[in-house]
């Protein structure tokens, strides 16, 4: 169940198609649970997966790429929106141009592409709820993508909620939310290096 970069480019379709509608909306309003805005967690989309595309660019070893992009401070939500999906689309362009054998820094392991382009999946589909949830509007993403980027993220959450619905253990896994018999995580991390790479903990 590989995670790919075409996963990320749906990803950030569903975001996007679930999003405009309401564009002409208040994005100043919380983002579903979080303390940022509505506004603030769409630049955050964008500025992140951008990120994880200087990753795979430059390949350090040790740190990110420094860099932080940003939409203009007048952007309208529309165009918010956009640079969230133009981060998302960079990350795609990356993640194919790049060889599976590269490797690049983030704190939860040694990335390969399709590391990167998994966690941009989680990013783009768990933020893109946060703000549906602000927004008011319902979310409701491929489950296909969800259950290949739930194996590669956290692959012994895969297993034990085989069972459940890829997007509720999605959500379950990343803290959002609790399941039945099971609380919601206080604390979790994913595995950013791949399976065949990552130490026994």
């Amino acid at each position: 169940m590989t995670v790919t970069a075409d996963d990320v480019d749906t990803a950030i379709s569903h975001v996007v198609a679930a999003l405009s509608p309401a564009t002409d909306g208040d994005w100043s309003v919380p983002a579903g649970t979080l303390e940022w805005s509505c506004r603030h967690t769409a630049e955050h989309i964008g500025d992140c997966l951008m990120s994880y595309a200087g990753q795979l660019v430059a390949q350090p070893t040790d740190r990110y790429v420094r860099f932080m992009a940003s939409a203009d401070k007048d952007a309208s939500s529309a165009q918010v929106l956009e640079f969230a999906e133009t981060g998302a689309r960079i990350l795609t362009a990356t993640v194919r141009t790049t060889p599976p054998h590269a490797r690049a820094y983030h704190p939860t392991g040694m990335a390969d592409p399709e590391g990167f382009a998994a966690m941009g999946c989680v990013e783009a589909l768990l933020h893109g709820q946060d703000i549906a949830q602000g927004l008011g509007l319902p979310f409701d993403p491929p489950r296909d993508v969800c259950a290949r980027v739930l194996a590669r993220m956290f692959p012994h959450a895969a297993v034990d909620l085989g069972a459940i619905d890829p997007w509720q253990a999605l959500l379950w896994s990343t803290g959002r939310i609790e399941l039945p018999d099971r609380p919601r995580p206080q604390r979790w991390r994913w595995h950013g290096a791949p399976l065949t790479e990552r130490t026994a903990h």
